[in-house]
């Protein structure tokens, strides 16, 4: 498989920069899959599990929050608000993100605060099932 550059910047540090042989990504229509030679593309991130496989096979898995992800000229950029590796994840504070976020989402507020929690409900619901799945994979 050819290679290309991708590069995966969070909101407050770089995620990756280097060569891989394709990139996943979730969008609001599902997973979108990018290899080298991909056509010029602009596209929405959402919040889920990011997969980065590089040359030698190995794959990088991610959660990731909203964003964009662009292609051009064969270069890949992805911005998102964060991603993190499952073995970043605090399994226990996902948990309490998760809790807080369930519970600001059953009061009755202003529609800015509702969506605001969901928001937040999500990124929690993702971290969760990206640390429990790479539990599951390492036990395979």
């Amino acid at each position: 498989m050819t290679p290309f550059n991708l590069h995966v910047l969070t909101a407050v540090k770089p995620f990756f920069d280097g060569q891989c042989v394709s990139l996943v990504v979730p969008t609001p229509s599902g997973m979108y899959g990018i290899m080298a030679r991909h056509s010029n593309f602009v596209g929405s991130v959402v919040t889920g599990e990011m997969k980065i496989t590089l040359e030698d096979g190995q794959v990088i898995v991610a959660a990731v929050a909203d964003g964009i992800v662009k292609v051009e000229e064969g270069d890949v950029l992805v911005l998102v608000d964060t991603a993190e590796r499952p073995e970043e994840i605090d399994e226990n504070r996902a948990k309490a993100a998760y809790e807080k976020a369930m519970e600001d989402s059953a009061r009755e507020r202003g529609v800015r605060e509702y969506y605001a929690a969901q928001a937040r409900l999500a990124r929690a619901m993702n971290r969760l099932k990206v640390k429990r799945a790479d539990r599951y994979r390492r036990h395979e």
